[in-house]
C-alpha cells in the first residue's frame, strides 16, 4: 500500500506522485515524522571554531567582490564589444549576487560580532545592488523564524489553494512559467508575498515596528540616493551605457537570488512538507530547506547553498558553513538530503530541478497541519 504525502486533485496527480517519488509502506523514513534529535544536540557536533566571526576574513570577501565588480565594469567601458558585453553581463551578475550574499551574511551578524559594522556594510553594499537594507533584513529574519510555516513564512511561501483559485490565469502562468519565475524579486520587495501584500518601501507596513522604522527609512532613503545617481549616470553616459553597465547584470542578479532562493526551499526528489499552527516548530521547519551544489559558483555565493546549517544557525560564518553541514550530518540523518554534485562547467542538473517543480508545486490545501505542495493539472491547458 502506497502512502502518499499529500491530497490527490486532478487525474493527473498520479503521475506526479510516480515523479516525485512517493514514499512505500517499505520505506523507513518519512520527513514529516518529527526528529528523533534537538537543537541541543545538532549544535554540540559542530566545532567550536565554526562559531567564531572574524571581521577581518569577512571583510576581505567584501572588498574582494567589490574589486571583481570595479574591474569587470573598467574592462567592459574599455573592450567595448559585444562579445565582451555578453560575458561581462554573466559575470557582473554573478557578482552583484554574490555581494548581495555578504550583505545577507551582515544582516544575519554572521559577518561579524559587531552590529554596527555588519550593518554598515550591509547597508553601503546592498544599497549598490538596489537592496533596500534594512527593510529586507527584518523581513527576511521573520523568514528564518518562521521558516516552513505556511501561515507566517516570508520566502517562497506556498500559496493556499484559496488565493490561488482567486489569481486570474494571467497571473497564474507568470507565477508558474519559467522564465517569468526568476524575475519574482522586485514584486516580492514592492508588494509582498501572494496573499500578503506588505512593500518593504512603506516604513508604516505591518512588517515593520514602530521602533524599526528609523532604520527603515535611513536604507529607503540610501536606496533613493542610489537610484538617483543612477539616473544621474543615465544622463550623463548615455541611457544605453547605463542598460548595458547595470541594468542587464541587475537583472542576471535577480535570476540568481530567485533561482537558488527558490531551490532552497523546493525542488527535492520527493515532496517535503510545509506545516501550520501546533504542526509547526523552529526545527521541523529548517528541516524542510535542502543543500544544493552549484560548483565552482559556490566560490562567488559564499556557499549560500548550503542552507540546512544555515537555518538552523544562520550565526554561523559563511566560510564555515561546510565544515558544519560535514559534522552534523550524523546526527541530522536521514533528515538532511545529500544534495547532487554540479557538473564542472554549470549546475545544469538544479535547472531541471527549478523546472520540474514550478511545474508542479502550485499551492497547497487550506486545512490541516501538515502540507505538501499540490498540482494544479488544468494551469497549462489552452482553449
Amino acid at each position: 500500500m502506497e502512502k502518499v504525502h499529500h491530497s490527490k486533485i486532478g487525474s493527473d496527480q498520479g503521475a506526479a506522485d510516480k515523479d516525485y517519488g512517493v514514499i512505500n509502506d517499505e520505506d523507513e523514513f518519512d520527513p514529516a515524522d518529527p526528529p528523533p534529535f534537538q537543537m541541543a544536540q545538532i549544535r554540540a557536533s559542530i566545532p567550536k571554531h565554526c562559531w567564531v566571526k572574524d571581521p577581518w576574513r569577512s571583510l576581505s570577501y567584501a572588498l574582494r567582490d567589490l574589486a571583481v565588480i570595479f574591474t569587470l565594469a573598467a574592462a567592459a567601458a574599455y573592450f567595448n564589444g559585444w562579445y565582451f558585453w555578453v560575458f561581462y553581463w554573466a559575470a557582473q551578475g554573478t557578482m552583484f549576487w554574490g555581494l548581495f550574499c555578504l550583505g545577507h551574511d551582515c544582516a544575519h551578524g554572521s559577518f561579524s560580532e559587531n552590529s554596527t559594522l555588519n550593518d554598515a556594510v550591509g547597508l553601503f553594499i546592498q544599497t549598490l545592488i538596489l537592496v533596500p537594507y534594512h527593510p529586507w533584513k527584518i523581513s527576511h529574519r521573520h523568514h528564518h523564524q518562521n521558516h516552513g510555516n505556511v501561515e507566517k513564512d516570508e520566502a517562497w511561501v506556498p500559496i493556499s489553494e484559496k488565493v490561488y483559485k482567486n489569481l486570474d490565469s494571467t497571473t497564474r502562468i507568470l507565477r508558474f512559467t519559467l522564465p517569468f519565475t526568476l524575475f519574482s524579486w522586485p514584486y516580492y520587495l514592492c508588494l509582498g508575498n501572494f496573499g500578503k501584500k506588505r512593500s518593504h518601501f512603506n516604513p508604516y507596513s505591518e512588517l515593520f515596528k514602530p521602533s524599526e522604522r528609523k532604520e527603515v527609512m535611513i536604507s529607503i532613503g540610501a536606496w533613493g540616493v542610489m537610484v538617483a545617481v543612477l539616473a544621474w549616470a543615465s544622463f550623463s553616459f548615455g541611457h544605453l551605457q547605463l542598460l548595458k553597465v547595470y541594468a542587464v547584470p541587475y537583472m542576471v542578479f535577480v535570476m540568481w537570488l530567485d533561482f537558488v532562493t527558490y531551490l532552497n526551499h523546493h525542488g527535492h526528489d520527493y515532496k517535503v512538507p510545509w506545516y501550520r499552527g501546533k504542526e509547526w516548530n523552529f526545527l521541523r521547519g529548517a528541516l524542510t530547506t535542502s543543500d544544493h551544489d552549484y560548483g565552482w559558483i559556490n566560490y562567488i555565493q559564499h556557499d549560500i547553498g548550503t542552507h540546512v546549517i544555515h537555518h538552523l544557525f544562520p550565526r554561523i560564518p559563511h566560510y564555515h558553513l561546510v565544515e558544519a553541514t560535514k559534522a552534523a550530518k550524523p546526527v541530522l540523518g536521514k533528515y538532511y538530503r545529500e544534495p547532487k554534485k554540479s557538473g564542472p562547467i554549470f549546475p545544469f542538473h538544479l535547472i531541471g530541478l527549478l523546472a520540474r517543480s514550478i511545474k508542479r508545486d502550485h499551492f497547497v490545501s487550506d486545512t490541516g497541519g501538515i502540507l505538501y505542495h499540490q498540482t494544479d493539472p488544468d494551469l497549462y491547458k489552452f482553449s
